[in-house]
């Protein structure tokens, strides 16, 4: 598969501490299908794009362990770098291993292992073409926007709210993909709390973003029922 002419490089953002998952272990290495859930969405990048140089940011107290889990599974680490305090910071330290001669740069989250290749190459070749790719989904269920201003019904313990057009809104997806003069222009800015992704990021400098069809599967694995959805999904998807 070939998502642009230029060179391609991927950053794989793998931050989290997991406390949400109830466990000892950080969600990126919690057991999926026999290995660390990291080691999937690292082969699923290298499934779609073999030629991109791909960047771990992991906290420095996790390079050991991930050692160990690299040892043990006969896995081949990508080039490591110690995250930051937030996922800003772990993007800049990643950014500064990519390579120079990088033209676009993908960053995805380290606990999304389903992601297909058909979306990344996707989200490179647009890139390549307008700058900047964001993955979505359609929102399927009914949205309602909890208001502030006492419009809706009203019950007491529970916020007013109203239905939103569930149209109007996507659900967003990684791998994000950047032309990275834009991109490393970007994050050469100061921190700021709005920064909910890195799409939001770039949009700051002041650089458009076009969206794409991303896949549903493409599931950020973030609560222990999310581990089990992704177990039956690999199971689906490797006809086991």
């Amino acid at each position: 598969m070939h998502a642009s002419s230029g060179k391609c490089a991927l950053i794989v953002v793998a931050g989290g501490k997991g406390t949400r998952m109830g466990g000892v272990a950080p969600k990126q290495f919690l057991p999926l299908a026999g290995r660390p859930v990291l080691m999937h969405t690292i082969d699923a990048l290298r499934q779609a794009l073999p030629e991109a140089d791909i960047v771990l940011a992991l906290p420095a107290e996790e390079h050991g362990r991930w050692r160990e889990l690299c040892r043990q599974h006969a896995f081949v680490s990508p080039t490591v770098v110690s995250g930051g305090s937030e996922r800003f910071h772990s993007v800049r330290n990643a950014l500064a291993r990519v390579p120079s001669d990088a033209e676009l740069i993908g960053i995805h989250d380290g606990v999304r292992p389903l992601v297909s290749a058909e979306v990344v190459v996707a989200a490179f070749a647009e890139a390549a073409r307008s700058g900047a790719a964001v993955p979505v989904v359609d929102v399927v269920e009914t949205l309602r926007r909890v208001t502030s201003d006492g419009c809706g019904p009203k019950r007491e313990g529970y916020p007013s709210s109203e239905v939103v057009p569930r149209s109007q809104y996507r659900l967003v997806q990684t791998p994000q993909v950047f032309r990275a003069d834009r991109l490393r222009a970007a994050y050469a800015g100061p921190y700021n709390e709005g920064f909910t992704d890195d799409a939001s990021v770039v949009e700051a400098a002041g650089y458009p973003v076009a969206l794409v069809p991303g896949n549903r599967e493409n599931i950020k694995i973030t609560l222990p029922a999310d581990l089990l959805i992704a177990e039956a999904l690999l199971t689906a998807r490797h006809g086991k």
